[in-house]
């Protein structure tokens, strides 16, 4: 037993000890301060209103015959109602300042409140993209400052500031490439992406015009060089490697695969959303990389998730520097910031290939990131990749007893721990494991990804948790994982103690009800 909780019941153990859930039911449906909250629209009334609004004037209409002619169909509530409704549902999410958040390869770590404080500086937070350029003098100071350290993190001579998140910066990168081939005249049509890469990556490719081919991962897990060598010819545009790889685990002939790109006439684009990992321990730049992006909401602390924000910059090799897009920022000699915005040769930048963005970047997530970084300074940064790697390799290797972990035998992983469903009895699977885990009360893990290993499992625990934080979460998916070995019948059913039960995901991704509709109504639509 964990000897956090010993000596008091575990959410496991009352799993184990109630299997009759009909015992649960209280009255009102809730669980003492978690309510079973319904549906805005049932719980208001069309009829009533929480204002108190004066009669419309009668005017004539000027919609051509189109006036409505029954109610809105809007609830009604009053201010207690609402507030209260919305205050409610807000207690059913899971956020990283509820617990550990494990999803691998998303980085969904700690952000400190004083980056949040500086983005909401005057000056940072209240810009405009068309100010005047004299009057952002400070804004762009910071991003010229932030492209600094990201260029001697990263050892390379350039950087694009412009994108929006990763695939955005992927594509940036892509683009300069194609780019770069067809200003020497040798346009090619294939990029090559290892199995191990991020799904993004040959997606981004196809996006950008180019056919994919697939590079298989040898038995440890990274890329195979012998096999992509013999695939390397004069229709390869590059590669797109994902360094470390979607197993957790680092690229050990990162350099031998650059060369051999190059002396066939490619170039090499990294996917640095795992830069996290290596930050201030590897420079990319001595890879031989030409282009990577950076995702600064997992790297250098932003909020991360709901769908952003985020930014993505990409720094670039001497080889594709002069291709990079515009706008950008560059200071003057008397000591000014402006805006490069043109394709010039006074400028140099005639090669650019355009422009990725109608405006230069995103503020909040530039001032957050400087924070972060001039927090931490250099060692703090270098301290940050190695609590990361030491945090997943302690949650690797107090599981991989009893989880099978594929490429535990390769050695030390990276950022993140890879578990199979291997083991499993009874019909359970890494679904089942991933909702049994939320009645542990903890976001599940990343599932079914990457997709070289069967019924995957990916825990990322970054470097933000403590020892404490971690144990408990071992012991929590220690406990599921030894009764889906053991075909613990109650796992299908899970979660039992979350506010709505299972969903028949295949219906709510095929045929999801996005609108609100009365009981009778949706009783007709469905026959």
């Amino acid at each position: 037993m964990n000897m956090l909780t010993e000596g008091r019941p575990t959410k496991q153990d009352e799993n184990l000890a109630v299997p009759d859930q009909g015992a649960l039911k209280t009255h009102t449906g809730n669980r003492a301060l978690m309510v079973d909250e319904p549906l805005i629209f049932e719980t208001g009334s069309p009829d009533r209103s929480g204002v108190d609004l004066p009669e419309a004037p009668s005017v004539e209409s000027r919609l051509g015959g189109l006036d409505r002619d029954e109610p809105i169909s809007i609830p009604g509530l009053s201010e207690a109602e609402m507030v209260r409704h919305y205050t409610r549902l807000s207690r059913q999410n899971y956020a990283i300042d509820v617990g550990l958040f494990p999803l691998g390869s998303c980085t969904m770590k700690h952000n400190p409140r004083l980056n949040e404080k500086m983005a909401r500086l005057k000056g940072f937070s209240d810009i405009h993209p068309l100010q005047p350029v004299d009057s952002v003098q400070g804004a762009l100071g910071l991003i010229d400052e932030l492209a600094t350290w990201l260029k001697t993190l990263t050892g390379m001579p350039a950087v694009a500031m412009s994108p929006k998140a990763g695939a955005h910066g992927e594509l940036c990168g892509i683009l300069a490439i194609r780019s770069a081939l067809e200003a020497r005249g040798d346009a090619r049509e294939v990029i090559l992406v290892p199995e191990s890469a991020h799904g993004t990556n040959p997606a981004t490719a196809a996006f950008a015009g180019y056919k994919v081919e697939d590079i298989p991962a040898n038995a440890d897990g990274r890329v195979d060089l012998d096999a992509l060598k013999a695939r390397l010819g004069p229709d390869v545009a590059g590669v797109m490697i994902t360094n470390p790889n979607t197993c957790g685990l680092f690229e050990p002939d990162m350099k031998a695969i650059s060369d051999a790109v190059h002396d066939a006439g490619g170039l090499v684009y990294c996917d640095g959303a795992n830069f996290n990992a290596i930050v201030g321990r590897v420079r990319p730049g001595d890879l031989g990389i030409d282009a990577m992006h950076i995702n600064l909401h997992k790297t250098f602390s932003t909020p991360h998730g709901g769908g952003g924000p985020g930014s993505g910059p990409v720094v670039f090799s001497e080889a594709l520097a002069p291709f990079a897009p515009l706008p950008f920022v560059e200071k003057t000699e008397d000591g000014h910031f402006h805006l490069v915005e043109e394709e010039t040769a006074e400028d140099h930048h005639e090669s650019s290939f355009g422009r990725m963005v109608a405006f230069h970047g995103q503020m909040g997530m530039f001032t957050r990131a400087l924070t972060y970084m001039l927090s931490h300074g250099a060692d703090g940064l270098k301290q940050v990749s190695e609590d990361a790697v030491l945090n997943a390799n302690y949650v690797l290797r107090s599981l991989e007893d009893v989880l099978d972990a594929p490429f535990a035998k390769s050695g030390p992983c990276m950022h993140e721990a890879l578990f199979s469903d291997n083991g499993f009895t009874n019909g359970l699977t890494t679904l089942d494991l991933a909702k049994g885990l939320i009645d542990e009360g903890y976001h599940p893990m990343t599932m079914y990804f990457p997709l070289v290993v069967h019924g995957a499992m990916l825990v990322e625990p970054t470097e933000t948790e403590s020892r404490a934080a971690i144990d408990q979460f071992i012991g929590a998916l220690r406990s599921v994982a030894e009764r889906a070995k053991a075909g613990d019948e109650l796992l299908k059913s899970a979660p039992h103690f979350a506010p709505r039960r299972r969903l028949d995901e295949t219906q709510a991704a095929r045929k999801p009800i996005l609108v609100w509709q009365e009981p009778e109504e949706y009783a007709e639509a469905a026959e």
